[in-house]
């Protein structure tokens, strides 16, 4: 896995993978956004909910953690095996916007994750135990860690996706 030396390097690393990724859906029709193909395992706008949900629920168990909740992980009523219902629950939720506002809201949720990461110290980013979610598996994970699987690794795993799928569609 990726490390970085600090926190900026990880901001930038977010900023330019987002960066990439949103571009790929320049030339993606509004009409192609719910398309599937053999070989891609999601369309189009499933790709960005994917982004969308995992931006938005970390920064939810985050802010439970802190209102002094109970830290439901990865969901109610979802277990860690459960990653496919977990993610249909992001694409159910997004399903209903357009091509270009999902384009849009995925260029403000970016801005907004990286505004609330901000906040972190170093120490919190980059030592185990910084917050609570983030040490709850038996790796006890750091912070930076669960931001990187859950945005710069996928932003750039995604990318790959969208461009076989543009491949696959043009053949």
């Amino acid at each position: 896995m990726q490390e970085y030396s600090d926190k900026n390097t990880l901001v930038n690393e977010i900023k330019n993978s987002a960066e990439a990724f949103i571009k790929e859906f320049d030339d993606v029709q509004e009409n192609e956004k719910d398309l599937r193909f053999d070989g891609v395992d999601r369309t189009p706008g499933e790709m960005i909910a994917y982004q969308l949900g995992w931006m938005e629920l970390i920064q939810k168990w985050d802010k439970d953690e802190l209102a002094g909740k109970e830290l439901v992980m990865p969901a109610p009523g979802l277990k860690w095996n459960q990653m496919g219902e977990l993610y249909q629950t992001f694409y159910d939720k997004y399903r209903k916007h357009s091509l270009k506002k999902l384009c849009k809201m995925f260029v403000e949720a970016v801005d907004e994750f990286i505004q609330w990461f901000q906040k972190f110290s170093e120490k919190e980013i980059f030592q185990a135990g910084g917050r609570k979610w983030a040490s709850s598996t038996p790796s006890n994970w750091p912070i930076w860690k669960w931001v990187h699987i859950n945005t710069v690794a996928p932003f750039k795993s995604f990318r790959s996706k969208i461009r076989k799928w543009k491949k696959i569609k043009i053949s």
